[in-house]
């Protein structure tokens, strides 16, 4: 039977539940901004869940990420007694193979289109040629860039850019900028998320270099957005050649 009331703790997962299971989300995090118009109770950020008020809506499932939340928070919601499921997602087929666990312990029985949909997307990409060197700068002030072991990372690899830190020691290190522009990538890929890179916000530091501003939600979220993702971010990645 179909757990009454979940509450999702990762904006990726809310999205997917709430399009796979509708009704059943009891609460998501303040940073939870898709479907459109979702209308459950909020339950703070995903570093900082106000436990209390989780606890209090009594749900039946949690469902989290060991990246994206933190490990004191879930474990204090375990000692209330809930149910916490926490997913792991570094490479797309790992992101495929979660998604299905999430919806089976949502009680969902019949696969969703939009999963099937996602799938056959990245599936369809021909092999990508020569690797274009990149830099993925994530935050500013101070520079911190995809480093090893990243589902963006993976996914990036997918779409024929390498990223230059991808063996770094660190999965998001810190690295001066001097040094960033000094790496001499072919491509900076600027998302907006989890720091809001604009136009007018990221490129100018690296003078020169093509520049691609691209859409963090279909390079971060792993959900429903990556059914579009693959031409979302192609496009984005193609302009910047010009």
């Amino acid at each position: 039977m179909s757990p009454a009331r979940i509450v999702s703790l990762v904006p990726s997962l809310t999205e997917a539940v709430a399009l796979s299971a509708p009704g059943s989300l009891a609460g998501a995090t303040d940073w939870c901004t898709h479907p459109a118009g979702l209308d459950v109770v909020r339950v703070g950020g995903t570093k900082n869940p106000k436990v209390d008020r989780i606890i209090g809506l009594a749900p039946d499932l949690v469902v989290a990420n060991e990246e994206e939340n933190r490990e004191p928070d879930l474990a204090a919601l375990r000692a209330a007694g809930l149910e916490v499921l926490v997913t792991e997602v570094r490479t797309l087929p790992q992101a495929f193979g979660e998604l299905a666990r999430v919806l089976m312990a949502c009680g969902v029985t019949a696969r969703p289109r939009w999963l099937d949909e996602a799938e056959a997307a990245w599936d369809a990409l021909p092999a990508p040629g020569e690797p274009r060197t990149a830099v993925v700068p994530v935050w500013r002030r101070p520079w911190m860039v995809l480093g090893r072991d990243t589902f963006a990372g993976d996914l990036l690899s997918r779409l024929g850019v390498g990223h230059l830190y991808a063996t770094h020691p660190e999965r998001y290190p810190r690295i001066p900028l001097d040094a960033l522009r000094a790496a001499e990538p072919d491509l900076v890929v600027l998302p907006d998320e989890p720091y809001r890179f604009t136009a007018d916000d990221g490129p100018e530091a690296f003078p020169g270099a093509p520049c691609a501003l691209v859409s963090g939600r279909h390079l971060t979220w792993y959900g429903p957005s990556l059914a579009e993702a693959p031409t979302v971010l192609g496009r984005a990645l193609r302009a910047a050649r010009r």
